[in-house]
Parts: structure tokens; sequence; C-alpha cells
């Protein structure tokens, strides 16, 4: 049985998922909490990466060494860069960058040392079924509730580092410093990038979305809190219920290429 590991930044965003587990067996590891059990008859492990990119991959690496996962799904928030990403959106994420790193003028800004890349590609195959399970979910919802159109639901580039974006100022040269070399990040946050390399470095598959909480600008603190109280959980929820439904059962077969 394949063992999927779903990884979030928050506990307000497992709370929904830890309840539903079923024999759930707690461990730690690296002085985390580690939850095993089973999902939809599924093997899962759920996990938290803490906030920052160490902390995020020290845990993948974990989910990697001590549990042998053989995929990680992060489910999370993030702040909108996009054109048209508006609070309540998904995105779901095809490459990663760090927008902190610089080692120039060893390396061009943006490269990661010695890898000769500054994006991190995810699984296409998963990514794949997370959008759908994304588009799902939304649209279930908004016909359930008959409050008019679902959110949208957009894939494309989200850029992390070790800083919270809270300021329009920081927002815009965010954007025009990446946008200079031809990228065009959709969301930012803090540490979808070091999991996309650790899964990279193991030969891990990797997908994940976030749920837009805010603009990346002076309301973002505000926004932020509330969001991730009354509206992630319950996000991450039916998108992780729905996504387990749809995975193989052999181990590889979401695997790209």
């Amino acid at each position: 049985m394949t063992t999927t590991a779903i990884l979030s930044a928050l506990a307000e965003e497992q709370q929904g998922l830890l309840a539903l587990l079923q024999d759930p067996k707690p461990l730690r590891r690296a002085g985390r909490a580690f939850w095993v059990g089973t999902l939809q008859g599924r093997q899962v492990v759920l996990a938290l990466s803490r906030i920052g990119k160490v902390a995020a991959a020290t845990t993948a690496t974990a989910l990697i060494e001590a549990f042998a996962v053989d995929r990680i799904v992060f489910t999370g928030v993030a702040g909108a860069l996009g054109a048209g990403v508006n609070v309540g959106d998904l995105v779901v994420a095809t490459h990663f960058v760090q927008h902190d790193m610089d080692a120039s003028p060893l390396f061009p800004r943006f490269e990661v040392p010695l890898y000769r890349q500054s994006q991190f590609g995810c699984d296409a195959d998963l990514t794949s079924l997370l959008f759908e399970a994304c588009l799902y979910c939304l649209d279930t919802a908004a016909r359930r509730t008959g409050d008019g159109p679902a959110p949208a639901v957009h894939q494309g580039l989200i850029a992390s580092g070790d800083s919270f974006i809270a300021t329009a100022p920081a927002s815009t040269a965010l954007k025009r410093a990446l946008q200079s070399v031809g990228m065009a990040p959709l969301a930012v946050e803090m540490e979808g990038a070091a999991v996309a390399q650790v899964c990279h470095d193991y030969g891990v598959p990797f997908a994940a979305v976030r749920t837009i909480s805010d603009r990346a600008n002076e309301h973002a603190p505000v926004d932020f809190q509330r969001f991730v109280t009354d509206v992630a959980g319950g996000y991450a929820l039916r998108i992780v219920d729905r996504l387990l439904a749809t995975l193989p059962h052999h181990p590889g077969a979401d695997r790209a290429g």
C-alpha cells in the first residue's frame, strides 16, 4: 500500500483531517508530531511543516526518511501576487522559486547554487489530480450553497521566502524582481519551495495547493488570521478527501514521465 503525506503549515488547516483519521497513531521525529492512519482507506501521514523554509525542509525530509512516504501533498494559504488572483481562489503550483535566494555574483539571482536551476517543478500527474480535486470541491461548494460562481482555480508559479509579505511596496518589488528574469508568480508563501527541493532530491512526487488568504499588502496580517481560522481548514479537508478518492493505488502510478 502506498503512503501519502499530507503536509500543512498551520494546525488550523489539519484539524478536520485529524478528526477523520482512522486508527490514528501519533509518532515523534525531529521534534515534530506526525499522525499515521487511514483516510478514504488510504495510508496517510499527517504533519505540520511549521513556518519557514528550513522548518519545512526538515519536516519533508523526516517524512521521506522515517516514514518512507510515496508522495507529499501540501495544503496551505498564501498571499496573491498574480493579476486576477483573488482572496478565496486556489492556486495549484506547477513550480516553486525561492524569492530570497541570491548568491550573485557567483550565481544568477534566484538560482539555487549547484543545481543550475531556480525553479523546482511539481509532479505533473499528481498535480493534475490535485487540480481536478480543487475544481470539483469548489464547484460542489458553490452548488450546495447557491452563492453564485465559485472562486477560481489557477495553476502556475508560487514564490517562497522567509518573510511574510505584508505591504504593497514589498509585494510589487517581489513581482518586479521575478518578472525581470521571466517569471510570473501567482502567489507568495513561506514553505513550498523548500519542500519542492527536498522532493526533487529524493525523487518523491510532490504537489501543492494554496488558498489565497490575502493580497500580500497592509491588510494581510488581519486577513490571514481570519481566513486561516474560518476558511482554510474546510478547504483543505474537502480537497484532500477528493484527491485521496482519485489517487492510484499502486506505487509510482502518479509519477510524471
